[in-house]
């Protein structure tokens, strides 16, 4: 006898009055939760495969559906949770590692929401962005030492390549495969619009997608999947992934489930196998290593194209980040321990890695101290929820951000945290045709596009705020940064004083 200790983590409740046996809920789940009797004229409903997607809540025409955490509770204990009793049940059960996707749940602070951003009163007068310019465009790239000029004024400087973007915001890394065809494309399609960048993630890109390049960052991971020449001056920049905040020192795995034909052509890898990325990069054991890459990456790309390095907020970032500054980046993208994440070990996803906010402000500081700081642009990852952030994270030394979660969210993700099953009832993580199609591309890109335009309009009221009308203004700017329930040690590491000083 196989005996399993595990309850369902949710409760279908249907108000039976409500319900008019429309089916809508059977139809659209496709974990098989729903099912309908049609000799008795009822609905079962299997809590155990109800992952809390939302779907049938949503789409019910009745709204005759609830789900509830399931009610079962174990004798409280502050230190055996629900939590950890259902996970021993399960791996004693099963012998594997526990997979969990998007980010870290648990209740760490979250430092965002303890910074504070200054005012503008009397002495230095704010601005109105609605009567005056605001400057929100930004370079990514690295910077002449100086500029020099002609006798008309005209910039002679050789300028280093460099990508522009309308606001200091990207699409984070998702790749083809750990997302759909159709969330790749709102993606590609929003950023064209907005005047930013997507990035391919590690899956290579789809052909069909060639034609957004200017607007596109290829990534090269460790496995190469569907990296080449035609692929690497696909886009506008290249980015080098090193680590991913979700699981640092580790590599990824797409299963072969969610390798169907399509992204088996543009990943390179035979249909239904999977695609495993290692830990490291082969070839890279050393910053000489990783420069020996930089530049062959320049090199195929005719020095046109600068090239990032991701890596995840580790404590020892700082010297990191001065490595890769020194060995020819262009930028650097930092993933913070909240970063989202297709599939990760749980206790990787939950235990490695440190709060972007310290990473960020450390990287900053330490390559201000080392007079390199304009060598590199820096980006900022890992959970940007908010206009807020972003501008919090620009006044600790971001040159801009990368948002994943808050994007997928915006496509009508609901964190249901079961991206690896492949499953998704949005369309969104999933490969399954049927499934696929339920994201509406011509719709929800423009979801993307309004959201981050929103998020727009909200950076130049905090800029005019500020009495600040250009967002470089703001690159590092901690002065107008003030810290509320941190420690003093906290404080230092991000470089900011505490409210009221």
């Amino acid at each position: 006898m196989n005996l399993d200790f595990n309850t369902p983590s949710f409760e279908v409740i249907r108000n039976e009055k409500k319900c008019i046996n429309c089916r809508v809920c059977e139809q659209q789940c496709s974990n098989k939760v729903h099912s309908y009797d049609m000799k008795k004229k009822v609905f079962n409903a299997n809590d155990v495969k109800c992952v809390n997607c939302h779907r049938c809540v949503v789409l019910c025409p009745a709204k005759a559906l609830v789900i509830k955490k399931y009610p079962l509770e174990f004798r409280e204990n502050a230190n055996w949770t629900d939590g950890a009793i259902k996970e021993i049940y399960k791996q004693s059960q099963t012998g594997g590692i526990l997979l969990s996707s998007m980010g870290n749940p648990k209740s760490f602070p979250i430092y965002w929401d303890r910074i504070l951003l200054n005012a503008s009163q009397v002495t230095n007068p704010s601005i109105d962005p609605l009567r005056e310019p605001m400057e929100t465009k930004v370079m990514i790239g690295r910077k002449p030492e100086k500029l020099e000029f002609n006798a008309k004024g005209k910039l002679i400087t050789k300028m280093p390549p460099q990508v522009e973007l309308k606001m200091p915001i990207m699409f984070s890394a998702m790749s083809y495969g750990s997302i759909s065809r159709n969330a790749h494309e709102c993606l590609a399609r929003a950023a064209e619009e907005l005047g930013i960048c997507y990035n391919t993630g590690e899956g290579g890109l789809n052909k069909d997608f060639y034609k957004y390049g200017k607007n596109t960052i290829v990534q090269v991971a460790s496995g190469r999947f569907g990296v080449h020449k035609e692929y690497l001056n696909a886009g506008v920049a290249i980015e080098i992934k090193i680590g991913q905040g979700a699981k640092p020192g580790i590599g990824g795995h797409l299963p072969g489930r969610k390798v169907g034909k399509d992204v088996s052509v543009t990943r390179m890898i035979p249909i239904g196998s999977d695609a495993i990325s290692p830990a490291p990069h082969h070839d890279i054991y050393s910053i000489e290593d990783l420069r020996q890459l930089i530049f062959s990456l320049k090199e195929v790309t005719d020095y046109k194209k600068p090239v990032f390095v991701k890596i995840a907020a580790v404590h020892n970032a700082a010297a990191i980040a001065s490595g890769i500054v020194r060995a020819g980046a262009d930028a650097i993208v930092i993933d913070g321990f909240r970063g989202g994440t297709g599939a990760a070990p749980t206790r990787v996803r939950d235990n490695v890695g440190i709060p972007v906010e310290f990473a960020l402000a450390s990287i900053d500081q330490r390559l201000r101290e080392e007079g390199i700081r304009n060598q590199i642009s820096l980006l900022a990852s890992g959970s940007i929820r908010n206009s807020a952030d972003v501008v919090k994270a620009i006044a600790l030394g971001a040159d801009a951000v990368c948002i994943g979660s808050a994007a997928l969210i915006a496509l009508g993700c609901h964190m249901c945290c079961s991206c690896s099953v492949g499953k998704c009832n949005w369309g969104i993580a999933t490969q399954d045709v049927d499934l696929v199609k339920r994201l509406d591309t011509d719709t929800m890109y423009k979801r993307l596009v309004n959201l981050v335009s929103a998020w727009g309009h909200e950076i130049q009221e905090m800029l005019g705020g500020m009495g600040i009308n250009a967002i470089d203004s703001l690159r590092g700017n901690r002065l107008m940064l003030r810290g509320i329930g941190l420690s003093e040690k906290e404080l230092s590491i991000l470089g900011i004083q505490y409210a009221g000083e």
